[in-house]
């Protein structure tokens, strides 16, 4: 029987399945993370069938399982679609329109994550509110995050990443934000966006959306980018360390964390680096125009601390160690090497791991990277991975995590002030079990 454009063993509307879903709200697309009472979504990948994998969902606790190939079937427990991902993410929209709370979606090149996390601690002082988990920000990990809206839920905070265009359009179609922030554009992803300028429209694609759906924009208004694509729209609203039409806020110092101020307070945040300044900021913003008490934005700032590898500070065996190795480009990167030497320490090192996907760009940008070293004046920097083992410069080199915990065994560092920052792939936190 047909329905709504899938093929079900049983008859079943999408109105029927949110349904069911309000019945059972819990989802699962892994069968190791089974919650008894979910509903399985037997999703596919390049290396994987989730179909195939459906009974043994059922036998750890799922109610039904959504298939899309009927031999997988179970009788009285499985749902047949034409396609387990589209009914996921459909299921996503209609549960989004169906619920009462408002969507802020946010993209950009850096910061998303940390943005997102603030955003949400500050607005949760006085909202009931859910925010993406991690960074599951793409187009499974936006539906699963719409699905997580709760009946009481009043703001939900959907984070949005990509690396080609149309994406962000995409994302922007189920999530249907009511409010929108880009965090900036960098030279992140190039090689699937087509250079900066592809970054630029790529990201755009949210202001896109709000702009033709007459929806709230959140901006940066130091940002020319910004001010310049919104110069004309009126359901704007933004921060600016200077112009009186947006609220003010300004960075105080970063030596190491950084501080900011506001309406007379003085925010001490637990983040390293004048680049988190912007994120802070945008919570703050966000914070005033949602009312929420002054004091419970500050103490929420405040109280805020960076976890999963992003500018972590840790002191280990002497180091003082600005752990940020969850990514990097080359905006990112040279950010914090601006920041790195502005902040007090003794002993400057610098672990630096290869930067992703920057495609034809990628030698260029590395030898960009290697100069800047020499000429903001360090002296000690360990350069790791395939891309800076191409450069030219003074400073030692290494293929692999091997080589250079091989290196570092043999020769031990004395107290250092360090900073570790690479690309994912690189994951070169597991630096810190070697310092």
């Amino acid at each position: 029987m047909k329905s709504q454009g899938f093929f079900y063993l049983r008859p079943m509307t999408l109105t029927a399945l949110h349904k069911l879903f309000l019945e059972h709200p819990k989802i699962c697309t892994d069968t190791r993370k089974i919650e008894k009472g979910c509903l399985f979504f037997a999703l596919k990948g390049p290396n994987f069938n989730g179909n195939a994998f459906a009974s043994n969902a059922i036998e750890k606790g799922a109610v039904h399982a959504v298939i899309d190939e009927k031999e997988f079937h179970v009788e009285g427990k499985t749902i047949l679609v034409e396609n387990a991902l589209e009914t996921l993410q459909k299921l996503s929209i209609y549960h989004r329109n169906y619920s009462n709370a408002k969507v802020i979606s946010l993209t950009g090149s850096n910061g998303k994550t940390t943005t997102k996390e603030l955003i949400h601690a500050v607005l949760s002082k006085k909202y009931k509110t859910i925010a993406t988990k991690g960074n599951l920000n793409n187009h499974i990990g936006v539906p699963l995050t719409l699905l997580s809206i709760q009946p009481d839920t009043e703001m939900a905070i959907v984070e949005m990443g990509a690396n080609h265009q149309g994406e962000i359009a995409f994302l922007s179609g189920i999530s249907q934000p009511d409010y929108g922030y880009i965090t900036n554009f960098g030279k992140a992803h190039l090689e699937g966006f087509g250079g900066v300028e592809g970054v630029i429209k790529g990201k755009s694609e949210l202001y896109n959306y709000l702009l033709a759906n007459d929806r709230y924009v959140f901006m940066n208004a130091d940002d020319p980018i910004q001010r310049q694509k919104l110069a004309s729209y009126t359901k704007k609203i933004g921060f600016s360390t200077h112009d009186p039409q947006y609220y003010i806020i300004r960075p105080i110092m970063t030596n190491p964390f950084l501080e900011v101020a506001f309406d007379d307070l003085q925010v001490k945040t637990q983040l390293i680096g004048e680049y988190n300044f912007t994120n802070c900021a945008i919570a703050i913003t966000m914070g005033k125009y949602f009312n929420v008490p002054v004091e419970d934005i500050k103490k929420a700032i405040e109280a805020y601390r960076p976890q999963n590898n992003r500018s972590e500070v840790i002191e280990k065996n002497g180091h003082r160690i600005i752990l940020d190795a969850y990514n990097a480009n080359p905006t990112s990167m040279m950010a914090a090497l601006n920041s790195f030497k502005a902040i007090e320490g003794e002993n400057k090192v610098l672990f630096l791991g290869d930067m992703f996907e920057l495609g034809d760009a990628a030698h260029e940008e590395h030898q960009k990277i290697s100069e800047a070293i020499g000429n903001l004046g360090f002296e000690t920097a360990y350069l790791i991975g395939d891309n800076f083992g191409k450069t030219e410069n003074g400073y030692p080199k290494f293929e692999s995590f091997d080589e250079i915990r091989d290196y570092l065994t043999k020769h031990p560092l004395p107290p250092s002030t360090i900073l570790i920052k690479g690309s994912r792939g690189m994951a070169l936190e597991r630096l810190l079990e070697i310092l």
